[in-house]
């Protein structure tokens, strides 16, 4: 009975780590990286489309991108959804592509984005010790209901601050290895 209740909250950690990394795959550590746009949204004829998908982006050099997007009358959509995004990148087009040159990353910027990093990963420890919370919740209540029993309950609630532990030093681990790619010149 109370293995389900720890499978599900396992699922649910994961999914918080998931999010955590896709989150982390967004913030630049001063490469050019078509990923950096894949929370980009550009308002193409009043409807929000992500930018991955109005075209082709790669990164022909290590320090810039090039977009190519399908509908050339969009490219002007392209450029000012870039400009508003969070990114701090300003876009040049030719008429056919879009081009963003990626800036080295100065001290400052670096400490800022490890600040950000440091910020998702405890908004993320926060998220999975709410799911433990409610587990723990949801043992005391089956005990209540003479559902399990006091061992049970204790096994159970052991079981699921191990996999907490292990969910948070993901987190953790995911956490030291971005900032390290960002600190690294």
């Amino acid at each position: 009975m109370y293995r389900q209740v720890i499978e599900k909250a396992a699922e649910k950690m994961k999914k918080t780590t998931s999010v955590y990394q896709e989150d982390l795959r967004s913030i630049r550590a001063g490469r050019a990286n078509p990923q950096f746009l894949e929370r980009v949204t550009v308002d193409y004829y009043g409807v929000q489309t992500p930018l991955t998908q109005m075209g082709n982006i790669t990164s022909p050099e290590p320090r810039m991108l090039v977009i190519n997007v399908w509908d050339q009358k969009a490219i002007p959509m392209v450029e000012k959804a870039i400009l508003k995004s969070d990114l701090g990148l300003n876009p040049t087009n030719d008429g056919k592509i879009i081009r963003l040159v990626v800036p080295e990353l100065n001290e400052e910027r670096r400490k800022e984005l490890t600040k950000l990093v440091r910020k998702g990963a405890e908004e993320s420890k926060v998220a999975i010790r709410s799911i433990r919370r409610d587990a723990m919740e949801q043992f005391k209540k089956l005990e209540k209901d003479s559902l399990i029993t006091e061992d049970d309950r204790s096994k159970a609630e052991k079981k699921m601050q191990e996999t907490t532990d292990a969910a948070i030093k993901g987190i953790d681990e995911l956490c030291a290895k971005k900032e390290k790619e960002i600190m690294e010149v």
